[in-house]
Formats: C-alpha cells, sequence, structure tokens
C-alpha cells in the first residue's frame, strides 16, 4: 500500500458510467461529421483492398498447380503489386484524415479544460497543484487521442475480418468455423482485463500528475534549495516519486501487455488445427493448396485485427480513464457565484462589507458577520497582525475567493450580481510580491490593456516613479523581463506592477503592502505620485509602511477578523489603544521624528 500513497484522487474527481462518457466523446466528433465521412470512405477502400491481397496470392498459388500459365501468374502478380500500392495510397488518406479529426478533437477538449481551470477561483489551485492540473490537459488528452486512433484502426480490423470470414466461409465452411470458433476466447480473454486495465491506468496517470507536480514545484523554488543546498534533498526526493511513477506504470504496462502473449498462445492452437485439418483435406481432395494457404493468410491476415480488436478494451480502458479525468476537471464548477450579468459603466466606489462570514476551510473562520462600510473616493488603510485577516479582505473584494454568508456591496449592488469580467476591469490590484511574464516590460504595462500606446505606457510609468529607469535599460521598454520578472531588480518589478495597474485607471484601487518590495529610495520617489492616483479613487491599503498609514483617510485595525478599531492616525495614536502598539512596535522608527532623535542619541 505504501507504494500508492499521495496517488489518491483528487477531490473533484468522479466516476462516469461508460455509457455517458461515450456519449460526451462522440459529442466532440459531431462537428466534424464531414471529415469522419471522409475517413470513414478511405478505411473501407483501403480495408478491402488489403483484404484482397491474400485471395489473389490463393488464386495465384492454384494456377501454379494447374496450369502454370506464366502470363497469367505475371498478371495476378502485377494485381497484387497494384493492390499493395493503391492500399499504402488508400492507408495514407485515412491517417492524414483521422490525424486532423483527432487533433481538433483534442484541441476543442483542451479548450473546454483550459476554460474551466481559468473559471476557477483562487482556493481551487490552493487544494490542487499545478502540476497534476497541466497533467489532466496535456497528458491524459494525448492518451484519450491515442485511443481514438486506436478506434479509427478498430473500425478497419471489423472491416478486414467480417470481408475475409465471408470468403473463407464460401471456400471451406469446416476450416471457416475452426477459425472462428476460438474468436469468443480473444474476446472473453480481453474483457477479463477490463477493470484491472481502468484501475491500473488510473493509478499510472495520477502517478505521471505527481511527476509534474512535483517537478513544477522543485524548479519554481530552485533558487532556495540552492540557497540552503538542498540540491541532493531535491533530487532524492524527486527520485522517490519518479520511482513510485515507474513501479505503478510498469504494473500497468505488465497487465496492458500481458494479453498479447495469451492471445498468442490462441493463435499457434489455431493456426495448429487449421494445418492439421486443412493438411488432410488437401490429402483427400477435398481443397487446394491455394485455398490452404488462403486460410493460412487468413489467419496472420485475421490476427492483427483480431490483435487489435481485443487488446483494445484495455487500451480503450486508458482513454476512457484519460477522459474520465478530463470530464472530472471540465465539471468541476468554480465556487465563485454570478447571480446576475450586471455590467457596470463607471463605479463610484462605495464599498459595504454587510455580515460577512468567511472561511478558507471548514475549521479557520476568517471572518464571521463582519461589518465595514467605505465611502466613495475614501481612502482606507487596513492594519493588524500577520493572520488578521487584511489580505482575505482584498481577495474577497476582489472575487478571488467566495464568502459563505453576509454579502459585498458596491455603490449598492451585491459584487455576485456584477459580471466578472467587467466587474474586475475596475478593481487594480498591487500585490506584495510582483509577478512579470516573461516578454518586454511594454507587454507586461499592456497585459491588461494591449490598445495602450507606449505614450500611454509611458504616462503610467510617470505617475509613478518616473520612466527614467527604463531609458537607462539596454532596451528601454523593450527589455525582455525573464521568468517571473528574474532580470530586472524587485524594485523594477514592483514599479512595473503600479504602471500596469494605473494604465486600466481602475475605480477601486487595492494595495496589498504594495511598497513592501520597493527600496527606500525608490519608495521616496512614488510616494507623492501614488498620493495623487489614490484621490478621488476608493483606494484600500493594506498598511506596511508609515507612510501609508499617515496620508489616508481612515485606519481600520483588524485582529482574528474582527474590528479593534478606527479612525484616522492622529485620533488612533491619541486613543493609546491597540494601532498606537502597532505604530510604536512596526512604524515610528520610520518617521522623521524617531530618525532626527536617534541622530541627537548618537
Amino acid at each position: 500500500m505504501g507504494m500508492y500513497v499521495g496517488l489518491e484522487a483528487e477531490e473533484y474527481d468522479r466516476e462516469f458510467r461508460d455509457k455517458i462518457l461515450l456519449k460526451r466523446i462522440f459529442h466532440y466528433f459531431s462537428p466534424y461529421k464531414r471529415l469522419m465521412a471522409i475517413v470513414i470512405l478511405f478505411l473501407t477502400i483501403s480495408t478491402l483492398t488489403y483484404a484482397f491481397v491474400p485471395i489473389l496470392v490463393s488464386i495465384a498459388i492454384n494456377s501454379l498447380e494447374t496450369n502454370r500459365n506464366i502470363s497469367y501468374l505475371f498478371f495476378l502478380l502485377t494485381i497484387i503489386l497494384i493492390l499493395n500500392l493503391l492500399s499504402w495510397v488508400f492507408n495514407y488518406f485515412t491517417i492524414r484524415y483521422s490525424s486532423q479529426v483527432i487533433g481538433n478533437v483534442v484541441l476543442d477538449l483542451r479548450k473546454d479544460a483550459g476554460t474551466a481551470v481559468l473559471n476557477h477561483d483562487l482556493s481551487f489551485f490552493d487544494r490542487n497543484p499545478i502540476g497534476k492540473i497541466v497533467s489532466r490537459i496535456n497528458t491524459d488528452s494525448r492518451d484519450w487521442g491515442q485511443t481514438v486512433d486506436l478506434t479509427f484502426q478498430l473500425i478497419s480490423s471489423l472491416f478486414v475480418i467480417i470481408f475475409l470470414l465471408i470468403i473463407m466461409s464460401f471456400i471451406n465452411l469446416t476450416l471457416a468455423l475452426i477459425t472462428i470458433i476460438t474468436f469468443p476466447l480473444f474476446f472473453v480473454l480481453a474483457l477479463s482485463f477490463r477493470k484491472l486495465a481502468r484501475s491500473k491506468t488510473l493509478l499510472g496517470q495520477r502517478a505521471l500528475a505527481s511527476v509534474n507536480a512535483y517537478v513544477k514545484e522543485s524548479f519554481s523554488g530552485i533558487q532556495i534549495a540552492k540557497t540552503f543546498r538542498q540540491e541532493e534533498k531535491l533530487y532524492n526526493n524527486f527520485n522517490e516519486v519518479n520511482t513510485t511513477s515507474y513501479k505503478v506504470n510498469l504494473r500497468r504496462a505488465f497487465v496492458l501487455n500481458a494479453i498479447f502473449p495469451s492471445l498468442g498462445i490462441i493463435q499457434g492452437i489455431v493456426l495448429t488445427l487449421l494445418i492439421f485439418y486443412g493438411g488432410s483435406s488437401v490429402l483427400g481432395n477435398n481443397i487446394s493448396v491455394g485455398e490452404l494457404s488462403l486460410f493460412i493468410q487468413g489467419l496472420i491476415y485475421l490476427f492483427f485485427p483480431l490483435l487489435t480488436l481485443a487488446s483494445f478494451w484495455p487500451t480503450f480502458q486508458t482513454g476512457m480513464a484519460a477522459s474520465e479525468r478530463i470530464f472530472a476537471l471540465i465539471d468541476t464548477l468554480p465556487l465563485v457565484i454570478q447571480k446576475d450579468n450586471v455590467k457596470p459603466s463607471k463605479l463610484n466606489g462605495e464599498i459595504e462589507f454587510r455580515n460577512l462570514s468567511f472561511k478558507y476551510e471548514e475549521s479557520k473562520e476568517v471572518f464571521e458577520r463582519f461589518n465595514l462600510k467605505i465611502k466613495p473616493g475614501e481612502s482606507l488603510a487596513i492594519v493588524g497582525h500577520t493572520g488578521a485577516g487584511k489580505s482575505s479582505l482584498a481577495k474577497l473584494l476582489a472575487r478571488f475567493y467566495e464568502f459563505q454568508e453576509g454579502d459585498i456591496l458596491i455603490d449598492g449592488i451585491s459584487i455576485r450580481n456584477y459580471d466578472l469580467m467587467d466587474y474586475r476591469k475596475q478593481v487594480g490590484i498591487i500585490p506584495q510580491t510582483p509577478f512579470l511574464w516573461a516578454d518586454t516590460i511594454e507587454n507586461n504595462i499592456k497585459y491588461g490593456n494591449r490598445k495602450a500606446s507606449r505614450r500611454d505606457v509611458y504616462n503610467a510609468l510617470n505617475t509613478t516613479s518616473g520612466s527614467d529607469w527604463v531609458k537607462d535599460l539596454s532596451r528601454g521598454l523593450g527589455t525582455k523581463t525573464g521568468e517571473r520578472g528574474s532580470l530586472i531588480s524587485m524594485g523594477q518589478r514592483q514599479l512595473v506592477v503600479f504602471a500596469r495597474v494605473l494604465l486600466e485607471n481602475p475605480s477601486i484601487l487595492i494595495l496589498d503592502e504594495a511598497t513592501a518590495s520597493v527600496d527606500p529610495f525608490t519608495e521616496t520617489r512614488i510616494q507623492d505620485a501614488l498620493q495623487k492616483t489614490i484621490e478621488g479613487r476608493t483606494s484600500i491599503i493594506i498598511a506596511h509602511r508609515l507612510w501609508t498609514v499617515r496620508h489616508v483617510d481612515r485606519i481600520v485595525v483588524l485582529d482574528h477578523g474582527k474590528i479593534m478599531e478606527e479612525g484616522n492616525h492622529d485620533e488612533l495614536i491619541a486613543k493609546g489603544g491597540m494601532y498606537a502598539e502597532l505604530y510604536n512596535t512596526y512604524f515610528r522608527h520610520q518617521s522623521l521624528e524617531y530618525i532626527e532623535k536617534m541622530k541627537e542619541l548618537v
């Protein structure tokens, strides 16, 4: 059991009946009926040309036995060559169009899976590793596509089997029955692998997803691993996950491939019976050598289609398991509830948290019947110890998470009634840790507004801290930032994020300790500009620096999801309560008065 630790189903996994899965799969093929018809046409013609070859070979052998007419034999050989060439040509077109159909369907499936993932709130990504989600979208859809390709081969195999059996039955019914009577053994054996193959395949796919998740997480934190000299530990952990995947998928391969030797035994038994009975019939002049050759060749020609049919079931389970995992991902409903599609033209920015209750987990209550009103254009600083709920308020306001009870009203309308995309256009968030795409500085700033001109980009930069630092870079706005912005400094990354948000001109601005990653020199450059930015705009500032709490209209002190105090800086200092304690602990040393006093003491 230890080997299967970590390979449990995800919280959103569910089991589908085969009938429901097949119905949904066929739904994805419905837009491509014309291409499917072309595939079936070429598949039929290719199968017929392929199946005629052993029949002509049998006729050629009989001609050698009877009249030995060289011209007739040459004619038959020419026809056989032409049929083989035609079979290759028709098979080429079959593969070409079937690949196009499968590619289109896999593309549609990945689009739906990608859309479903993008529509989820952040709590979904908190609970489910990114690597495992990526594995479902990429690896499982690929496995599913391979199964569909096998399905086309199955159809071709059925055509070959039916056609050859009809011809063989007309030649010698007894030999045909000897061949047919063993067919059920193929399918009984294949079907016996069905449940075992499905369970082993699911475990194998989960094991591969675990490897993907670990690799993604490890490489994302490679700098930390190197800083603490943990490369060996990282490798050992990876090796453990990878070894588990190897063992699980090796067992899966044993199960899936055990069927082929078993089917080979059945083929050997049938071949023995055919030669024994067929040879006796040839000696008794009941059938010709060519006809016996047709049955022997026919068995060889039938074996691959039968093998395809029999092996289809285990492999089919791979595709069914893959589709089950993908559909489970697609069917998982986002927790963020949107009740209406109100499209606001421009928000005034009046915010009210009304009897709000929220928890990340069942046992972890963050807010319980929380109430707070923010006036339009008001700047509000939220302070408190770690875990007080400061960032949670910002995330709820941005609709990243869904609250359980109560409501959040913007301009008197529940945020659940606003169109999510239009609403988020008017809410700008500047996070503590800046994230940049591996692109140019200009494209990162224009990320939410691709139509913005270069002048607009410079205006946004000048509003934050000036654009002179960009001009000092080798390629200016065309400078590549690297993955997550690794090629520029932390302060520069934050300035890019500031400009990116301000270019959107949001009605509500949320600064989640936004200057915490900016050096003191850079901070002084953006203070005046930021003060101008928040004027006339509803702003919620999760405070980290002294400047942000000294220059706001109101300060709210949070502790474990409850408002302990509120007022402006001077009022709260005079009160001598929790804010005064926080100020003296975290903020006072940043004040000019404190610095001057320290100079005097020195």
